[in-house]
């Protein structure tokens, strides 16, 4: 049995499908306990969400907010060694965790219900009395300094040009620099930073409680209670993004020795979740480029028909990490998002010219957006689209923890009363070949946007790419003649940038 509670009932918004909806921020203050009872799960979830993310972050000390929360979460308490913690929390099979996003921080644990009370016991004491230790500090920093000087510059390219992206996208905004923060701001956060973010944002009025599977009656009341020891007063306001669309095409390439590109593209979008557009859009997205599937128009004449890397996919919402799950993201509630293209890496080593592939596979994924901006899609390709994302959908609840996650995210958003993951099956049917075809001409463009290039010898790219040269590939095997037609266009397919619209950046200046 399935059932969803509420401690508090809030009032109901602007009808989409099924789900009520409210403008987002509305309903976090009237909504304290989420509880999602599943009496035949052996299992308890906790999903924490603390009002407060990365974008409260103070300039100079980006970063702050994950590294409080990594303390929190991986540190001593008043009452336990960090070790003593680990020791106690073996036995359980069990862990608990924190995830920093734009607006969200959340902490999440699962445990056995046999040891509900124990486990419990550790998270409370985590988030109420954390330690701070020195030890801890410097622990966690140098952990990060590292991950952040080395990791995230020198492991996944593929990564690395998504953060770069919302970099560029969102300049000037609080959601401009990544959740982990920079190399110097790292380096400049003291313990006592920390203390004073913790002390600034970790408020009774800011924290959400979830909880769900076979909790004793009466327990979330018992978390929400405790949670209410934290101290009253409100975090310090955080302004709403409002990044812009750049006047034309922006291009950073990162210098780095590498024998494949990595690109990302796209843009800030006015679209989320809670919006009309929203499922419409979400039905053209999955059509030209569901994630990790091979459903999607980008998938299939960059990867499938052509053979050019591993895959190639579009997004309407944040999703990084996408490297390691085929499920979207949960707890990325945002105010802003972006429409975002992700070409994973491109061979260099291939025959041809040096950056021919990559460019390539550049315009290969601006020529599919194109035509769908401009014809729109048919209502044979709607109803495809919708017939695999009916079903498509329905995966994206499958363990306790995502359907406690998602009904954290309707938090954010104000989703009622059944919420997006209980409801977007039945609204995706009752989208309609104009409502996508509308969603397409208010939110996708293919002439304004932001390029982000990892490659070598960025210098030669940037000079073929402003120039405006063709870029023709060559096959190991034979390709039909409709393929080689398309090749023609596509090779040549304009991109309209000058030498201003470009920059150059080694990849030991990334992020800095």
């Amino acid at each position: 049995m399935r059932t969803r509670r509420y401690g508090v009932r809030i009032p109901l918004g602007v009808l989409l499908g099924a789900a009520m909806l409210l403008p987002v921020g509305a309903a976090q203050a009237q909504r304290p306990v989420i509880e999602l009872p599943e009496a035949d799960s052996p299992f308890v979830e906790f999903n924490l969400w603390l009002k407060s993310g990365s974008s409260a972050d103070p300039k100079g000390k980006e970063g702050i907010a994950s590294l409080t929360a990594s303390l929190v979460a991986d540190g001593a308490t008043q009452q336990d060694r960090y070790e003593t913690i680990l020791e106690k929390l073996y036995p359980f099979a069990a862990s608990y965790a924190a995830q920093v996003d734009k607006d969200m921080t959340v902490f999440t644990g699962r445990v056995h219900r046999d040891n509900l009370e124990p486990f419990y016991a550790l998270l409370r004491d985590a988030i109420l009395s954390p330690a701070f230790s020195e030890e801890d500090f410097n622990r966690i920093r140098a952990q990060r300094q590292n991950a952040l000087e080395r990791g995230r510059r020198y492991s996944r390219d593929e990564e690395l040009s998504k953060d770069l992206l919302f970099w560029r996208a969102y300049d000037g905004t609080p959601y401009q620099h990544p959740e982990d923060g920079y190399v110097s701001s790292i380096r400049s956060i003291t313990l006592a930073d920390v203390k004073a973010f913790y002390r600034s944002h970790y408020l009774r009025s800011e924290i959400v409680v979830g909880v769900a599977g076979s909790y004793p009656q009466g327990f979330a009341s018992r978390v929400r209670r405790d949670m209410d020891m934290l101290p009253t007063g409100a975090a310090p306001a955080v302004a709403s993004p409002s990044p812009h669309a750049p006047p034309a095409v922006k291009v950073l390439i990162v210098e780095k020795a590498t024998d494949a590109s990595a690109v990302s593209l796209g843009y800030p979008i006015a679209l989320l979740r809670n919006d009309p557009d929203f499922v419409p859009l979400l039905v053209a997205n999955s059509y030209l480029g569901e994630h990790r599937n091979p459903v999607g128009r980008l998938y299939q004449a960059i990867r499938e028909t052509r053979g050019m890397n591993y895959g190639n996919y579009s997004y309407i919402e944040a999703f990084p990490g996408g490297f390691a799950t085929q499920q979207p993201r949960v707890n990325l509630a945002r105010r802003s998002q972006l429409f975002e293209i992700w070409i994973r890496p491109v061979s260099l080593t291939a025959p041809g010219n040096l950056h021919d592939r990559t460019l390539f596979a550049v315009r290969a994924a601006l020529f599919e957006l194109h035509t769908l901006v401009k014809d729109g899609m048919t209502a044979q390709q709607v109803n495809e689209s919708k017939a695999f994302l009916r079903n498509y959908v329905r995966t994206w609840g499958t363990t306790l923890g995502r359907r406690l996650a998602y009904a954290i995210d309707d938090a954010f958003y104000g989703i009622e009363p059944r919420g997006f993951l209980t409801s977007v099956a039945a609204a995706i049917d009752r989208v309609t070949p104009e409502q996508v075809n509308t969603a397409i001409r208010t939110h996708l463009r293919d002439d304004r946007f932001h390029l982000v290039v990892i490659t070598s010898d960025a210098a030669a790219f940037k000079r073929k790419l402003v120039s405006g040269q063709r870029s023709p590939i060559t096959y190991a095997g034979e390709r039909n003649a409709r393929v080689i037609e398309e090749d023609e266009t596509i090779a040549g397919w304009p991109i309209t940038v000058t030498d201003e619209d470009v920059t150059i950046m080694a990849i030991d200046r990334v992020l800095e």
